[in-house]
């Protein structure tokens, strides 16, 4: 029994990763209006059964998504040293510079207008913010005990999504580039 059990477990879980990374591809290609279940499933090569399975409204796939997404990038800042302060702060920026940021941003512009999405997308937009934090704050060797290094860090964050949002329009890879030289040098200063 347990054999039989096991792959279809693999082939469900599978089939919701797939379905989760094509939300957020959806979201960030095509915006809240243009990515629909049958769109997402489309794409993630299942049945519009299957991803109301999985997710039985939109607002679960799509809330689903970008905290899966998150998650997983979550993970990979984890993993990173923590030596090189401007790889560090590279490496956050990053996190608002990709598809996960621009599907994101179409969820929170949705849930601007649609209440029932609203409480969710909150909700889950301060779930990953904080977790955002304390992962910066690991990565940054930063004492927050000390006056304003708890803000110093948040600033970092918020700067960052700054980046993000003015790259949705033009590629700013060089400007952003020399934004993240200058803060390393910053937070080597103000983090000791």
């Amino acid at each position: 029994m347990g054999v039989v059990t096991a792959p279809k477990q693999d082939r469900s879980r599978a089939t919701r990763q797939r379905l989760l990374a094509a939300a957020v591809a959806c979201l960030a290609e095509h915006g809240w209006a243009g990515s629909t279940v049958s769109a997402v499933a489309e794409r993630a090569g299942v049945s519009r059964g299957a991803a109301q399975h999985h997710f039985p409204t939109r607002e679960d796939l799509f809330t689903a998504a970008v905290e899966y997404v998150a998650e997983e990038r979550s993970q990979a800042l984890r993993a990173l040293p923590t030596q090189d302060r401007t790889a560090v702060v590279a490496a956050l920026v990053d996190l608002y510079t990709g598809p996960l940021f621009r599907a994101a941003l179409q969820l929170w512009v949705a849930a601007s207008n649609e209440e029932q999405l609203r409480s969710r997308v909150t909700e889950l937009e301060a779930r990953v913010g904080r977790d955002t934090h304390r992962i910066a704050v690991q990565l940054l060797n930063a004492d927050e005990s000390r006056p304003g290094v708890r803000e110093t860090v948040q600033g970092l964050l918020d700067m960052a999504r700054g980046l993000g949002l003015a790259n949705l329009l033009t590629d700013d890879a060089a400007r952003r580039d020399r934004v993240v030289a200058q803060w390393a040098g910053l937070l080597d200063e103000a983090l000791g």
